[in-house]
């Protein structure tokens, strides 16, 4: 018998517990054994909970607990979680993370110590909720040398910029909606400010170079500057604007990893992801090009990869699984100031002046604009090449075009 631990009853906690019980009998026919629910930690009572006779408040009961042979980490946050993991691990137990924070900032640590204690440390629901990606990149594409990986990796952010292309709603006005409908949370700064996005891409960077990348090497914008100026413009010339994760190879094993808006051409498959959905872009150098779409949050999607990491450590609890990565190197990112694009500029000039500053363009147009508001789309440069030719320049938006 495998015996699981649950961390935490909020919305992933209990996703778990309902898909461990309500497809119990198809896991143990995948996994050949019987895998049960024993532990259910949470300060909190719920007494008509079906689980409740689960229920415990302290966690070393789970810890000096032998028959307990995986522990379910769904709590957040990398304070508790990081104890309550590295004691699990110490204690010879295998975990399952669906925190993303923890694993950005402690991932190498916690993949080192499970391999010491010789048990797993797996996190596939960290990145994209219910979507497959850990797993088939160190699995699938395990023959290729990735190149580069895009990503719509926030499902508010996405569904906030959805509806300001959709509805015309303003940042403020998708906000408040993404906030009713349960979408952001309450204090929505992980989500619009690109800080979720970011410590995603960096477990995807670390997967896909073989070091550790911290969240603190990675420039993060979010989307509070986007406006339904933006948007119109955007829209006038084929884009949509996204929030995009992304990590380049570069030259000598070093890495360029960072998070931005985007101007994404409608041809795009990334342009099509709406609402509340994600999607990863992944270029190996001998596959191509190939796509992952699904649900990146929500209870039952995220549980679904919890439990399918689950299952992978019942069937053989001493596999390697080769999610293994080493250690993080201050000179390991490099900036994207290097990275030449084409920009997308919106500033107060008129058209000859920006014609001036930076050359060739293409002029954008929306109604209702100020007369000395100027958009356009430049030719291909690096950002400090572009900061150099609008010096002096009032700008109100500058984003990269995918």
């Amino acid at each position: 018998m495998v015996n699981v631990a649950i961390l935490g009853f909020g919305t992933v906690g209990s996703g778990v517990a309902e898909v461990l019980t309500k497809n119990g009998g198809l896991i143990d026919q995948r996994v050949d054994d019987l895998v049960r629910l024993k532990y259910i930690l949470d300060v909190r009572d719920f007494p008509d909970s079906p689980y409740a006779d689960c229920f415990v408040k302290d966690f070393s009961v789970i810890e000096q607990d032998p028959e307990v042979n995986i522990v379910v980490e769904t709590i957040g946050g990398a304070t508790i979680a990081l104890d309550f993991t590295t004691r699990a691990l110490k204690a010879g137990k295998s975990v399952v993370s669906s925190n993303k924070e923890l694993v950005a900032t402690h991932g190498y640590e916690l993949l080192q110590l499970a391999k010491a204690n010789g048990v797993s440390y797996l996190f596939e629901a960290s990145v994209g909720g219910g979507i497959p990606i850990l797993r088939p990149l160190t699995n699938c594409l395990a023959a290729n040398e990735v190149e580069q990986i895009t990503g719509i990796l926030n499902g508010t952010t996405n569904y906030i910029l959805t509806r300001m292309i959709k509805a015309g709603l303003t940042f403020e006005q998708a906000l408040k909606e993404a906030q009713d409908n349960g979408y952001a949370e309450k204090d929505p700064t992980a989500d619009v400010d690109g800080h979720d996005a970011c410590r995603k891409i960096c477990i995807l960077s670390a997967l896909a170079c073989g070091q550790h990348v911290y969240p603190q090497q990675v420039p993060t914008q979010g989307i509070r500057e986007v406006t339904l100026a933006d948007v119109a413009y955007a829209d006038s010339c084929g884009y949509k604007i996204k929030l995009l994760g992304r990590c380049l190879r570069e030259p000598e094993g070093k890495v360029c990893a960072f998070v931005a808006p985007h101007l994404v051409s409608c041809e795009n498959p990334l342009a099509g992801v709406e609402d509340v959905f994600n999607a990863i872009a992944v270029t190996g150098n001998a596959v191509g090009d190939v796509m992952f779409y699904g649900r990146g949050a929500g209870k039952l999607p995220t549980a679904s990869a919890v439990v399918a990491d689950v299952i992978d450590i019942a069937r053989d609890p001493k596999r390697d699984r080769g999610n293994q990565w080493g250690p993080g190197s201050e000179d390991l990112v490099v900036s994207c100031d290097g990275l030449t694009s084409r920009w997308y500029v919106r500033a107060n000039l008129s058209m000859d002046q920006a014609r001036l500053a930076c050359g060739e363009i293409l002029p954008l147009a929306r109604s209702g604009a100020p007369a000395q508001e100027a958009a356009f789309l430049t030719q291909p440069m690096t950002y400090p090449q572009l900061m150099d030719r609008l010096a002096g320049v009032e700008t109100c938006s500058v984003f990269r075009v995918l």
